[in-house]
């Protein structure tokens, strides 16, 4: 049996403007925007060329929904966005205005970054060594 995770839910507070974010700051593709009743829409993306996981952007519907907003995790990187052209990437989401935590830096494993989604989600940036 083979088996994959598909989608991962990204609590937004907007449509609109996680879709916004994520396909003009991060370049990601819109996969689906699908209204399912009058409050609710299923919407994926991901990033450009990516035929793996998408997120599902979900809009918080509940007073505890809206808690997890930004914090998904409780402060850890929740998304890692794996690239092969770390500095033009880095470069490009700077000049967009993505927010940056610290200056990239070189691990064992290659070069990293930590950045914020537009709701303080936080991702790692990151170039694997070949």
């Amino acid at each position: 049996m083979t088996q994959s995770i598909a989608n991962i839910t990204l609590v937004v507070r907007d449509y609109d403007e996680a879709i916004q974010f994520y396909t003009q700051k991060l370049k990601f593709d819109l996969i689906e925007d699908t209204l399912l009743t009058d409050k609710k829409r299923w919407v994926l993306v991901s990033p450009r060329g990516s035929t793996g996981t998408r997120l599902l952007l979900a809009k918080a519907d509940s007073p505890e929904q809206k808690t997890r907003i930004g914090n998904q995790t409780g402060g850890r990187v929740f998304l890692f966005l794996h690239t092969d052209d770390f500095w033009k990437d880095y470069q490009d989401m700077k000049l967009q205005g993505v927010h940056f935590h610290e200056e990239p830096r070189t691990e064992p494993y290659g070069m990293v970054v930590v950045f914020s989604d537009l709701y303080g989600n936080k991702w790692d940036l990151l170039e694997t060594k070949k």
